[in-house]
């Protein structure tokens, strides 16, 4: 198996942007493994979380969880780019979740993501068929302002070109 480490020369750092366990969602699992993994895989590359918390006193989060961000807290978002771009952060890898941020339809997510000066990647755990107008504008910011997006099927990729425009 080739290394992703050959992939990605030139990346020394990637923040991943998610729930992290403790917390308890699928969510919270799916990012731990992908920090564990890459970390495993590419151990010179310092790969880290931004922890969401859904909660104001967050949760007991280990060593690879650098920064944390209350999902309801817009202010939060405005620091978490701050850190982020101050760190020396080379890719930010988001899984996105409506719910896991905060503001109408997970809004607050554009403000941090509009002030970072580096590659975004996100995952989109859900795409909605029939997507709310906040729900369909969020998702269509999004894909602006994301590098390269990630979906978990074909079926995904097909609703974002036909019910998203995003090619």
């Amino acid at each position: 198996m080739t290394s992703v480490i050959k992939y990605y020369e030139g990346i020394d750092s990637v923040a991943v942007i998610g729930n992290y366990l403790p917390r308890q969602c699928g969510i919270a699992t799916f990012t731990t493994d992908l920090v564990e993994g890459l970390s495993a895989e590419a151990p010179d590359i310092k790969c880290w979380a931004a922890a969401m918390n859904d909660k104001p006193e967050g949760y007991p989060y280990p060593e690879k969880v650098r920064f944390e961000i209350n999902q309801n807290k817009l202010t939060d978002y405005s620091v978490a780019s701050q850190f982020l771009n101050i760190s020396q952060t080379d890719i930010v890898c988001l899984q996105h979740e409506y719910a896991l941020f905060g503001g109408p339809a997970g809004s607050h997510l554009l403000k941090l993501l509009g002030d970072l000066r580096m590659p975004v990647v996100t995952t989109l755990h859900t795409i909605l068929k029939d997507p709310a107008p906040e729900y369909r504008d969020i998702m269509c910011k999004l894909s602006e302002l994301s590098d390269k997006l990630v979906v978990m099927s074909r079926k995904a990729a097909d609703f974002l070109k036909d019910i998203y425009a995003v090619p």
